[in-house]
């Protein structure tokens, strides 16, 4: 498939290993180059604003959407547009509608949550567009390791753990997320060789 819009969760904050903000900029740079509209939470802090001034400064073009009561609350960037929402649950909304794909940076409890919210409607059949990590510096490690002893504890099916794309290159991440396959596998079916 191709990917020309990509949604980016990440943090707010810079967290404390520069290799963050290396690969946001990196990231950012690629996107641009490569003509991926990026599509994130709107804010001008921390990762979240590093990625997209580097997108914008590199020629890029960009989509913030962010509540009102966030966007009275942080730095607004000079963004290609920016959609104001009444809330988190429209602005997770609009995000998934406008994104060809998904993937999270390192973050907080908000980061968490949405890629947690959009794999699970990947799971449920709302959407079939590819959902990644961009594992910088291994950050997911104990993530992944809970997906993992969900499926042995027999609460995550394999073939739904197997569909989360997991990278640290931005070039091999996208090239993956072009590379899904989208077909809806139905949750509900206990007719899976591999459960």
């Amino acid at each position: 498939m191709q990917i020309k819009s990509l949604c980016v969760f990440c943090g707010s904050s810079f967290g404390n290993d520069e290799l963050y903000r290396h690969k946001a900029a990196e990231l950012g740079l690629y996107l641009a180059v490569n003509n991926i509209h990026l599509v994130y939470g709107g804010g001008g802090v921390g990762l979240m604003g590093l990625l997209a001034e580097t997108v914008l400064e590199n020629g890029g073009k960009v989509t913030g959407v962010i509540p009102e009561l966030i966007r009275n609350k942080v730095k607004e960037l000079p963004l290609t547009e920016t959609i104001i929402t009444a809330d988190m649950h429209e602005r997770k909304r609009r995000m998934y509608e406008i994104s060809d794909a998904f993937t999270a940076m390192p973050g907080g409890i908000g980061t968490i949550e949405e890629l947690t919210e959009v794999f699970t409607w990947q799971q449920l059949g709302y959407h079939s567009k590819p959902v990644s990590l961009f594992n910088i510096n291994n950050f997911y490690r104990d993530f992944l390791s809970f997906l993992d002893n969900a499926v042995e504890r027999g609460f995550i099916k394999d073939v739904h753990r197997g569909r989360l794309i997991v990278d640290d290159n931005p070039d091999s991440l996208i090239k993956k997320l072009t590379e899904y396959d989208g077909k809806t596998i139905d949750k509900w079916s206990e007719n899976f060789e591999n459960r």
